[in-house]
Parts: structure tokens; sequence; C-alpha cells
């Protein structure tokens, strides 16, 4: 009878539980109750091999899930959840999280990728640079530009560029320069300057095009597929030997003799730790990094690339500093696109590259939340930049009365006004010229209005980021418990140690299962 009254009085129990537990709560576990939704999701998410419409499965899937839930609720009441470097880490995934729903991925990509196929050519040509004032407006970009349609007007008759680019580059020491380019790489100079510079075709003369550097007269001479990269070995063998300058034959006979050497069978690392005078590669065999096209003078350059299997060596050749021998250790390809991304994604966001990175997020959240300029009102505040530079304080002077209406987005409509005292605030922008510096600064403009619009709508826009983040939070909490209790164990024992926590860990917290609502979301 009294066994017969304790099993009534258990029944009732957990009856009178079950009955407590409302339809959005999947379980407790201790005193803490599990959301249905978060059960959901992670039954989705890893559940979705199995069928949990059968009852076996879904049975199977509560028991692997409450025992995860065991383990997190351990790790919270030994505190683990409270320790600076849990709290460094959830915040920093936080933050990553939220810069996803901030993004267009796949748009970034398809930039990096367009970007990713200039690295398949090598660009060669003749540059002369005009440069312009560190600030300057309208007015400051005649004569600069004014000197480099002369050049061009030269070049174009016929006359050499690089003779008038040295010409010129002597007469306006600090105000031109020239350079012979043998190979352009992508990011490695303004955005302007590479965009013109890859339009244009073999044996083009460009008229002059700016950029925030200054005018430009670039002629295109030749653009040839990428030869990838090599790696050598080199023995130098220098005109300059200690204090003595020697004769131009002394040093080719002294390095036709290490040459002779090492045809003969002598070790060419041996040889470059003996004769070559660039110390830091002879110890280490006279290795040097790989490189690419452009990256070396280009005798050197020139030789190594004339190598074609591991193992050649070349005869000696000259640049200025003396004669080389060189050893080719291996070739590869061009980094492929992979390989790049990354580097290439941190480069472009810090940079004027990020107008383009970010364009497509920029043109979905301009649609989303119903941007709509003014081109009137920016034009009154372009004129301005004829005179004043938009971050001096003379220009906001003159904007600061001007009211109209610049821009509204969704409901919200911002003066000219504002937009003058941001620009005040924040004039991040590397252009020199003030009307593409304005330019710059009104894109941010926009953009962080709209972020912080989105930010707000986050939650409402994407439910599952709460779920998401109390996944990741568990899976800190669980790693650090599993490493203290099971891993830091040998691993013949960890499946015994396991166990017997599970079964201290459920002797020591109460778990609830709302089976009715379970099934009925399963529909069983």
């Amino acid at each position: 009878m009294k066994k017969f009254l304790v099993s009534i009085l258990l029944l009732t129990s957990i009856a009178g539980s079950a009955k407590q537990l409302a339809d959005s709560v999947a379980m407790t576990v201790g005193n803490k109750c599990v959301s249905m939704a978060e059960f959901l999701y992670m039954a989705q998410k890893n559940g979705a091999k199995n069928d949990l419409s059968k009852e076996k499965n879904l049975k199977d899937f509560v028991d692997l899930f409450q025992n995860y839930k065991l383990k997190v609720y351990d790790a919270e009441a030994e505190g683990l959840d409270k320790t600076q470097s849990y709290k460094d880490e959830l915040e920093r995934y936080r933050s990553e999280l939220v810069a996803g729903y901030l993004s267009d991925k796949h748009a970034e990509d398809s930039v990096v990728g367009k970007e990713y196929e200039r690295l398949k050519e090598c660009l060669g040509f003749d540059h002369l640079i005009f440069f312009l004032p560190a600030k300057c407006v309208s007015k400051d970009t005649v004569d600069v530009y004014r000197k480099a349609l002369e050049a061009y007007e030269r070049i174009k008759d016929g006359e050499s560029f690089e003779t008038v680019g040295k010409e010129l580059m002597q007469k306006f020491p600090d105000k031109a320069g020239y350079e012979c380019v043998r190979s352009l790489s992508p990011l490695k100079t303004v955005k302007a300057f590479e965009d013109r510079v890859y339009q244009m075709k073999e044996g083009e003369l460009a008229k002059p095009f700016r950029s925030q550097l200054g005018f430009h007269v670039v002629r295109l001479n030749t653009r040839i597929p990428n030869p990838g990269r090599v790696q050598v070995a080199h023995i130098l063998i220098p005109f300059q030997k200690d204090s003595i300058i020697r004769t131009d034959e002394q040093v080719r006979q002294e390095a036709e003799k290490v040459y002779d050497l090492v045809m003969d069978g002598a070790d060419f690392s041996e040889m470059a730790r003996q004769y070559s005078s660039d110390k830091a590669s002879a110890q280490r065999g006279g290795m040097l990094p790989l490189f690419g096209m452009g990256e070396m003078i280009e005798p050197f350059e020139k030789s190594a690339f004339a190598l074609k299997n591991p193992g050649d060596i070349s005869r000696p050749f000259k640049t200025q500093v003396g004669y080389h021998i060189i050893k080719m250790i291996r070739r590869l390809d061009i980094p492929t696109k992979d390989e790049v991304a990354n580097q290439w994604l941190r480069k472009m966001a810090q940079g004027e590259w990020n107008f383009t990175l970010y364009k497509g997020f920029d043109d979905y959240l301009k649609e989303a939340y119903h941007y709509t300029p003014y081109p009137a009102a920016y034009a009154e505040l372009q004129r301005l930049c004829d005179d004043y530079f938009p971050s001096d304080d003379s220009f906001f002077e003159k904007a600061k009365s001007m009211d109209k209406t610049l821009v509204r987005i969704d409901t919200v409509q911002f003066a000219q006004n504002e937009f003058a005292a941001y620009m005040m605030r924040s004039p991040f922008s590397t252009k020199t010229y003030s009307a593409d510096f304005m330019k710059d600064v009104y894109n941010l403009f926009i953009r962080e209005i709209m972020t912080s619009m989105e930010k707000k709508n986050l939650l409402l826009k994407h439910p599952d980021i709460p779920l998401i983040m109390n996944e990741y939070r568990d899976g800190i909490l669980l790693f650090s418990i599993s490493n203290e209790k099971i891993w830091n164990k040998p691993a013949d024992e960890q499946k015994a140690a396991e166990e017997a926590w599970l079964r201290e860990l459920k002797k020591k917290y109460p778990v609830e299962v709302n089976w009715k609502s379970i099934k009925k979301a399963f529909k069983q």
C-alpha cells in the first residue's frame, strides 16, 4: 500500500510539473528553462539526417540534447561563464556574427574575383605624373593639367616618352615624376590609376587623367600573361669587395671561375656560402624568397624567368652591383584566388577600395531604406568645393547656414549643414581633390545612417540571431567543461569518464521534458 501511494504521488508530481511547462518550453534543466525555439533550432540543425517524426529517433535526439544541456548547466554552475576569456570570445563572435549580417559576402567575393583576373596579366608601361597639392580645389588643377596635356601632346607627336619624362622630372623635381614600370600588380597603387591602366590596350597612349596623386600620362607598352613566381638561389660576385673597386673583367673572370666549379659538380649552396657577397642569402646557401615579375631588378628577373626547370643554372650575368650566378629552385603559378582573398579583403576594406568592395550591401541598404538624394542640394555644396576644401573651417562656415534637404533615408531627412558638420567630425578620405573628398565622405555618411537603421532592425529581420549566439555560447562552455572533465584524461579512459560524469549530472540536476509539446512539434 505504501509503495502504491508513493507511486501515485510520484506520478502526480510528474504530471503536475508537465502541466506547468508552457508550450514555449521544451524542457527544464536544473532551474533553467530551455525554449522550444532553441530545441527546434538545434533539432533542425543536428537532426536533419534523421527523421525525427519517428519516435525512436526523436527520443534519441532528446537524450543527446538533454545530456548536452546538462554539461552546459554544470559549466555555468562552476562559473565558467564568468571568466574574462569566455566573455571576450563571446563578444568577438557576436561582432563577427553581426558583421556577417551587415555585409554582402557574395558581392564582396565577386569584387575580389574581378580584381583577381587582373593578376593573370603583367602590364608594362611608361608613366609620367604631375603632382597635385596635398589639398586642392578646382582652380589648383588647371596649371597641373595644362603641363600634363603639353607632355602628352609632345609624346603623341613622336618625342620619346623617356626623354620627355626625364626632362620634365629634372625641370620640375618636386612637381613631376617619371618611371618605366615592367609589371603592375593589383592593389599596388591608387584605384583610379589601376582602373585606367588595366583598361588600356597595348601601345595606347592615354590622355592625362586624374587620381588623388595628380595627373597621369601613361603609355602601355606590354600586356603579357603573368608567368607566376620563381624561387632561386644566387651567388653574387661584387664589383666592390671591402673597400676595393674591381674592374668588370676581374669580376667576370671570378664569376666564370665559380660557375665552372659549380658545373663541375661543386655544391651550389657551399659555393654561395664561400663566394657570395650577399651575406644574408649566402648563409642560406644563396636562397632568395619567391618573387614575381617586377619585384627584382630587370637583368636578374629576366635571367631567373629564363630558367625552365628546377636545378637549371644560369651563366654569369651582370647587374649594377656585380655578376650573378643563379640556380632555379622551383617555379609556381600565380597564387590562387583563395590564397589571396583574405589578404585582399582586409586591404580593400581599409582604403578607397571599400566603396567598391561594399557596393553590393550599400545598394541593398539604399533600396531597403528608400534612399532619396536631392542632387540640386548636393550641387550647391559641391560648388563650395571650388573655393574651399571640405574639411576646412572656412567650408563649414559657409555650409552651416545651408539647410536644404540633402537626402532622405526612410522617413528621415538630412540637411546640407548636417552633412557639413559630419564632414568636420569624420573627414575620412584619402582624396586630395576637394570634390572627390566630399563624395567619399558623403558615401560614408549615407552608409553610417543606413547601417545604424539596419542594426536596429536586425533582430526583426533575423530572429535566429539569439539562437545562433546561444549555440555558440553553449559551445564555448561545453568545450571548457569537457576539457576539464574528460579530455585531459588518457584516451582509453575518456568514454568511462564521460559516462560517470553524466550519471552524476542526472542525479545532481533535475530534468523535465515537455514531451507533449515536443511530439506535437514533430507530429507524433
